[in-house]
């Protein structure tokens, strides 16, 4: 007689992503599920990829209403937390292929630095984590590209210095994830590789 291993409702719960957890210099110091590193304030790492194209034009992305942190705000192009044992640069491969339907190698990423950010976004969700920030020019068709709807409502290309006004404005600053300075610095990382 066959067993089902599955018999105790066990296929109904999702499997916990894990994540390496790091000390305050990034050195490995254990894993935790990424849910239980944001619950206990724990050390871990992060991809970004920032998406631009060749008209000074940087990608975005609208967080799904149903995310854990920021929903229904403007975004980096595509990001995600990088697996247990996983490389940022492949983690950056497989969120935008995940989020965006974009398939590329890790390759063709540019990596421009790694961001130590430290935030508490309730009092049962603190974020610490080192975020690999990567840059990848595009000058395909955005409408084309296939959204993960449990991540993504929607994607837009808007012109880096309309981007630049709106982060400057009290009110319109509202609509983008509270990045801060990190913002300032990415656009000028673009802004080097368009060559202004």
């Amino acid at each position: 007689m066959f067993v089902n291993l599955f018999a105790k409702g066990l296929e109904n719960q999702m499997v916990e992503e894990l994540v390496d957890i790091f000390d305050e210099n990034q050195n490995v110091v254990g894993v935790e599920t990424k849910k239980d590193a944001h619950k206990k304030g724990l050390w871990h790492q992060a991809s970004h990829v920032w998406i631009y194209n060749s008209k000074g034009e940087i990608l975005l992305q609208l967080r799904a209403k149903n995310k854990d942190s920021y929903p229904g705000l403007w975004d980096i192009s595509a990001a995600g937390h990088i697996s247990a044992g996983e490389s940022p640069e492949v983690a950056a491969v497989r969120e935008l292929f995940e989020e965006i339907g974009i398939k590329i190698k890790p390759k063709d990423l540019k990596k421009i630095f790694v961001r130590k950010v430290s935030q508490i976004v309730r009092p049962d969700f603190i974020n610490k984590e080192f975020d690999h920030v990567f840059l990848w020019k595009y000058d395909g068709d955005i409408s084309k590209l296939k959204l993960q709807k449990e991540e993504v409502d929607k994607l837009e290309s808007i012109p880096i210095k309309r981007f630049e006004s709106e982060l400057k404005d009290p009110k319109l600053k509202k609509a983008y994830v509270p990045h801060g300075k990190y913002y300032d610095d990415v656009i000028a990382a673009i802004r080097k590789e368009l060559g202004e």
